[in-house]
């Protein structure tokens, strides 16, 4: 096997790892690290939860014999920190166990790092390679780098619509949502909810539907749950705030509701509180005011085979689709903007 195959088969190995993290580091990465001694994997870690210990520590503290890592290669899907946090540097501890050689999959881009740990590293005599696996890695850590150069949550919109463009029903007679999609369909939302930092709905879908936004068919980490109330005013009885997970409410005191797109607004406010990414489930009026001001970075449409006749019509959408598979009767539509391709 020539030395690129090595390197991409051990980073395919660490991108395996770093998806048991998915969204349970928030608001770390979530980092896979292999380590490798005479083309064996002697020890394999994810990241912890946030203010826990990062990927490289819990792999390097996995290997009994620590003579063993002064022969070894490290591999990692993200730049290893070169900064006090929660934990210490990972690039000092790899070079204090004198690692001579670190594979990276991609930079970190954040103002703390950003190349601080790879040029660590070079200066204390530890070859490194990086951009192994690149693409693959960039779309695993794709909320934290979006989050970092565009100083902006990474945005999903989502929603379901019958057959006939409609995503709820004219007369709605119980205050409790109105499925459109099967429970295969809302079964992958929940999973969707688990990898996410976040998810936001509107005053309207509190009050319409008292949705509780957990992962409840689906083992993982409930998001932090946004709530937008422009006048602070929905009752605290609502599920949206019970103590299944935090919930966070924009109101006037937040935002000025100075613009007339509030969702840049939003996004300004949840980029303060170092919020990475937001499933976006609320109404029309939400979901048009983040399609229209540009505001988004996918969206997964679920397509039924329910004819509702008179309704909301669902949000009209502009970009390419980039996927498109049956989940039972359902379709799952995914779009990007033409500007991200």
């Amino acid at each position: 096997m020539s030395n690129q195959k090595t390197y991409e088969f051990y980073m395919s190995r660490c991108i395996e790892i770093a998806n048991k993290a998915k969204g349970r580091t928030y608001p770390n990465p979530n980092v896979g690290c292999v380590i490798v001694h005479n083309k064996k994997i002697i020890s394999e870690a994810c990241s912890s939860k946030y203010g826990e210990p990062h990927a490289e520590l819990n792999a390097i503290n996995m290997v009994e014999n620590k003579n063993k890592l002064k022969s070894s290669t490290l591999y990692v899907t993200l730049e290893p920190c070169s900064h006090f946090g929660k934990t210490p540097p990972c690039c000092n501890l790899i070079t204090k166990h004198k690692i001579p050689n670190v594979v990276i999959g991609t930079l970190d881009n954040s103002s703390k790092v950003n190349g601080k740990g790879i040029e660590h590293l070079k200066k204390n005599e530890t070859k490194v390679i990086v951009g192994i696996l690149e693409k693959k890695c960039k779309a695993l850590h794709k909320n934290f780098l979006h989050f970092n150069k565009e100083h902006k949550p990474y945005i999903i919109l989502k929603w379901a619509q019958s057959n006939d463009n409609y995503i709820s029903p004219k007369n709605k007679l119980e205050s409790k949502p109105f499925w459109i999609s099967n429970i295969k369909s809302r079964q992958l939302v929940h999973k969707w909810r688990s990898e996410e930092h976040s998810i936001l709905v509107g005053y309207n879908t509190v009050i319409e539907d008292d949705p509780v936004l957990n992962v409840r068919n689906f083992s993982g980490e409930n998001p932090t749950r946004i709530v937008i109330d422009r006048e602070n005013a929905l009752s605290k009885n609502h599920k949206v705030f019970n103590n299944q997970s935090k919930t966070i409410v924009i109101s006037k005191k937040e935002i000025g509701y100075s613009k007339k797109n509030i969702s840049d607004e939003i996004c300004d406010f949840l980029y303060k509180k170092k919020i990475q990414s937001v499933i976006v489930e609320g109404g029309k009026k939400t979901l048009d005011d983040f399609i229209n001001n540009g505001n988004w970075n996918e969206a997964r449409i679920f397509k039924s085979k329910i004819i509702i006749k008179e309704g909301i019509k669902a949000p009209k959408i502009n970009g390419k689709v980039v996927s498109e598979e049956s989940i039972g009767d359902d379709i799952i539509i995914v779009m990007k903007p033409w500007q991200s391709l």
